[in-house]
């Protein structure tokens, strides 16, 4: 009995989770395995029936699970909410209560894709890197921050921090995923301006000789957010704090042509966290049209690493390659001589094909 809590949330959300659910029921059935699925509410759905973006029985759930499941946070209906309110708030707090403080993220073009990346085909053909994010320090989450009035107009200001302790803990789970790869381990950081970042530089270095089969390297931010355009294949395992993580992992996806492919797992202690990169997409909610691979791919990071069900984790990554490979696409990703299909029969195709 694996207890996982689904938390749908907003916009595509509950749509894409469904997939996923579907999925978790055919490995049921095909696996003799039982998945406790507990529902919670997260985001601006909490908000609207709780006025909390993170209700206390949500975390409850969570808590006591095995694993959570989440769709997504956020819209513009809830925007102009005070900013310690917002459906972001939520996550953010319980990647905090979880101690979730590292964040994986795969990036690997499917065969029969790399056409569909706004890079040359011969650029992008090849990837396969995982971004490895701290997610419980720096930036989002150092203190004070605020907004005052100043002779100069209102000043905003936020506080960027990390502590040894933290980097080295994220940096033995890069340095590890590294030697479970192709042992090359890339830490980017903007050491040349920031003292976190010279902090971050020294840690990682010193750890590395824990290490000695894995190659480190150091990037500046901005070095690295270029070579990621110029020259993708060259990374194979990218450690780095919350903000750069943040931003350079949404430019990593869309090299592979669409972020509606690319899942995520969010680990540190006992319950995992696991959800698409993408967003909440309150352009086309309800609409059928979101692409659930992302999902379905995060599933299968949460049979892998909170589970330890390889086989069945590597059957779902299986039945999404071949039924992308056998023509089907949803909107995101569709090119004239494909098969156009919606968000539902995109999971049953990975269902019938599991």
């Amino acid at each position: 009995m694996y207890k996982v809590a689904v938390l749908a949330g907003d916009g595509i959300g509950p749509e894409v989770v469904s997939e996923a659910k579907k999925v978790l029921k055919k490995l049921s059935k095909e696996f003799d395995l039982e998945f406790d699925l507990r529902e919670g509410l997260i985001g601006g759905t909490a908000i609207n029936q709780t006025g909390l973006p993170l209700p206390p029985e949500t975390l409850d759930i969570c808590q006591s699970s095995d694993a959570v499941l989440l769709g997504a946070v956020g819209g513009p209906q809830w925007e102009k909410l005070d900013y310690t309110i917002r459906p972001e708030r939520g996550l953010l707090q319980l990647r905090q209560k979880l101690g979730l403080f590292a964040n994986l993220r795969p990036v690997k073009v499917f065969p029969g894709l790399a056409n569909i990346s706004t890079l040359k085909k011969e650029v992008v053909e090849g990837i396969d890197l995982m971004i490895v994010r701290e997610l419980t320090g720096g930036i989002y989450f150092g203190e004070p921050r605020g907004r005052e009035d100043s002779p100069e107009g209102e000043r905003g200001f936020d506080t960027m921090v990390y502590t040894s302790y933290e980097i080295e803990r994220i940096g033995r789970v890069a340095f590890d995923t590294a030697c479970r790869r192709r042992k090359k381990l890339t830490s980017v950081d903007k050491a040349n301006v920031l003292k976190t970042s010279e902090l971050w530089r020294r840690v990682i270095t010193k750890l590395a000789s824990n290490y000695p089969d894995v190659e480190l390297n150091h990037l500046y931010i901005d070095n690295c957010a270029m070579q990621l355009v110029l020259n993708p294949t060259q990374f194979d395992v990218i450690v780095t704090g919350n903000l750069f993580g943040d931003i350079i992992s949404d430019e990593a996806a869309m090299l592979v042509g669409s972020i509606g492919l690319l899942p995520s797992a969010s680990v540190g202690d006992k319950v995992g966290l696991y959800e698409p990169v993408h967003g909440s997409a309150p352009d086309i909610a309800g609409e059928n049209k979101a692409n659930p691979l992302a999902m379905i791919l995060s599933t299968a990071m949460m049979l892998r690493y909170s589970f330890g069900l390889k086989k069945e984790a590597k059957a779902v990554e299986t039945a999404v390659s071949e039924v992308l490979s056998d023509g089907y696409r949803t909107q995101d990703i569709y090119q004239p001589g494909t098969k156009l299909v919606g968000t539902c029969a995109m999971g049953d195709l990975v269902v019938s094909t599991l």
